[in-house]
């Protein structure tokens, strides 16, 4: 048969290959047959297939998958495609690394409606179900009219014939007590609820245990289904509730507890989005976006137990330079701490989140801030509410953190049974006490290690590791820096970046530059397409000598830029968001460029850029553009 693989001549290129126009309003699955060969195992920068999803209407691609690893043989990778009414292609990207002797190749891509857990195993490839290999036992393929010993069935589900295929283990070769065989599916690649479903057969002289397991990328085992016949000598449906947010392996695997124990075959291994049955209630998937809120426009879910007096309350800082204002925007509203002084000594506030169910795995992600605080420890912690009302566990608690900074928290957990979140800020006396600030509180399924293994959103820069699709256009000495922690001149740019509050942003040091100097940072060409475009971004305009920092368009083959959207002056001593609708048809760049104003006091800064297919469905809040208000460090209630 034929492959087709990457021309090794270019050095330092992609090679890149691109599919027709495709279009599948149901769910589908790729499959791709693939090798890399490589004869140095080890490399600073090795060679890589990526695949990505070219959506219309996008100006970027999404990266689905991505492959370093070498091998000798063939392997297969299954990719779910969800169910979208775009248009889409696919496209390969091949990268030659520094290895001259490196290959790589693909030998079938096939994309085929319904899911890529789903298997009939008449496919040499079995839909990229692996066997676990054991010297003992192992699955293996049967049927097809073979006719050997390893035959067990006279005919298989799927055809009902004797050349249909599926899959067995039997236990022939058992030498030891409890030796286990497992198929491994392929990894989900989205999250996915509703009925998985199988047919297999089970004859046993004595005890087999067939089980089957759900499996998450740290390996942690779920069983979701086990065997309770003895005995099925035809073929048995089996049909199991199936909730996966995050991606996950199915393992189905058969103990033995000798070498006269039977065998167990399985066969048609199939999905649908709807629960198995009705009888067990039809529980609607748990919303993560209902346990968050960003306070802009009340508590979300969240309340306070009023017995403990009013511990946290929502207000909004008039933009000024002085005090931060929420993280959010920069204009809108955050949770307080211990903002109306009360007679009594000191003060304690909980702030309880909506009842989460049990047994699933969670990230909790939210912002703090802390002001004027003589002692931290113990001035903000998070607690688990477990339902029956006896158990609190502290899983969080503030350490020593810069102070007026937004910090970013992440904290992963699982309880058995349902529980709540609780923000608790308290001190015992007055005089220890500060002011605690909570804002953007989100919860997402999974640990938030494995939230790191999801790909990135393709149009979205933090500049954490890198500069993403930016690069600096020189001219003088104007230029931008990554950075992070403070600017080195006092009373002017961030103290932290808008993502994290310990990690990177951008910013031009004014120290270096001269009055009316500009620095740009330009993206790479980006993709034009019909209709609008949101860019998001965070700034920082804070110094007395503050200039100007402007956002261009330019379009591909014009000279001119089109100026989107500007900004004059000190702005405020927080990130404040920046959003703008555009759209181009034509491939296109997006500028920042900063001219330097009258004082070293002129750090500008931006971060968390974020580019999105479609209108932008906030508008952006515009005060007044220069000068001070009235009421300089005033808290609104």
């Amino acid at each position: 048969g034929h492959y087709i693989s990457v021309d090794t001549s270019y050095e330092g290129e992609k090679a890149v290959l691109s599919s027709p126009e495709l279009y599948s309003e149901e769910w589908s699955c790729v499959r791709l047959i693939y090798q890399i060969a490589m004869t140095s195992e080890t490399s600073p920068d090795p060679t890589r297939l990526n695949l990505y999803l070219r959506q219309e209407g996008e100006s970027f691609d999404r990266l689905l998958w991505s492959a370093t690893e070498p091998s000798d043989s063939w392997l297969i990778a299954s990719l779910d495609l969800m169910n979208s009414t775009k248009k889409y292609k696919i496209v390969l990207e091949g990268e030659m690394g520094q290895d001259k002797s490196a290959s790589i190749a693909v030998f079938e891509i096939k994309i085929t409606p319904g899911y890529c857990i789903e298997c009939d195993f008449e496919e040499n490839h079995l839909c990229g179900f692996m066997n676990r290999w054991n010297p003992n036992v192992n699955w293996f393929v049967g049927g097809g009219n073979i006719h050997n010993t390893q035959s067990i069935l006279p005919k298989d589900h799927t055809l009902n014939s004797e050349l249909g295929h599926y899959m067995y283990v039997d236990s022939v070769y058992v030498k030891h007590f409890q030796e286990v065989a497992q198929l491994i599916s392929p990894k989900t690649t989205a999250p996915m609820s509703g009925c998985l479903s199988f047919y297999y057969q089970l004859k046993q002289e004595s005890s087999i245990v067939f089980t089957v397991y759900l499996r998450d990328t740290s390996g942690v085992y779920e069983e979701i289904w086990k065997t309770d016949s003895a005995l099925s000598a035809d073929w048995e449906l089996a049909e199991v509730d199936f909730n996966v947010p995050y991606p996950m392996e199915v393992i189905f695997e058969v103990a033995f507890n000798s070498a006269k124990g039977g065998y167990v075959a399985l066969d048609d291994i199939s999905f649908s989005p709807v629960y198995c049955s009705n009888q067990t209630g039809m529980r609607t998937p748990f919303n993560p976006a209902e346990a968050g809120c960003n306070f802009e426009e009340d508590l979300c879910n969240f309340y306070q137990d009023h017995k403990d007096g009013p511990g946290w309350s929502r207000v909004k800082v008039k933009r000024n330079v002085y005090r931060a204002g929420d993280h959010t925007t920069g204009f809108g509203y955050y949770l307080l701490a211990n903002t109306k002084f009360t007679s009594e000594p000191g003060y304690i506030g909980r702030l309880y989140g909506p009842t989460l169910p049990g047994n699933l795995q969670f990230c909790l992600h939210f912002y703090y801030a802390l002001y004027g605080f003589f002692k931290m420890s113990g001035t903000l912690a998070v607690y688990i509410f477990e339902e029956n009302h006896v158990v609190q566990e502290k899983i969080w608690s503030v350490l020593d953190t810069p102070k007026g900074v937004w910090t970013q928290a992440e904290i992963s957990f699982k309880k058995p049974m349902p529980c709540k979140v609780v923000f608790v800020s308290w001190c015992k006396s007055f005089w220890d006490c500060g002011l605690v600030a909570l804002d953007d509180v989100s919860l997402s399924l999974g640990s938030c290690q494995a939230a790191d293994l999801f790909l990135p959103n393709p149009g979205e820069c933090t500049f954490e590791k890198d500069e993403c699709v930016f690069t600096q256009k020189k001219r003088g000495r104007g230029s931008w820096h990554r950075r992070r922690g403070p600017t080195p001149t006092s009373y002017t740019g961030p103290k932290g970046d808008h993502t994290t509050g310990v990690g990177y942003y951008m910013y031009i040091e004014a120290s270096n530059m001269v009055y009316g100097q500009r620095a740009y940072l330009v993206s790479r060409s980006l993709r034009g397409t019909s209709g609008k475009q949101c860019l998001t971004f965070f700034y920082h305009m804070y110094g007395a000598g503050t200039g100007l920092l402007s956002v261009y368009l330019k379009k591909e083959g014009d000279d001119e830029e089109i100026p989107l959207w500007r900004r004059t002056g000190e702005q405020s001593i927080s990130w404040l968001r920046g959003l703008i609708e555009y759209e181009s048809d034509r491939n296109y760049q997006i500028i920042f460029e900063v001219i330097r104003g009258v004082s070293m006091r002129s750090d500008t800064a931006i971060d968390d850029v974020l580019f999105q297919a479609g209108p932008c469905l906030e508008v952006e809040e515009i005060q007044f553009s220069s000068g001070y208000p009235d009421s300089l460090n005033e808290i609104e209630y």
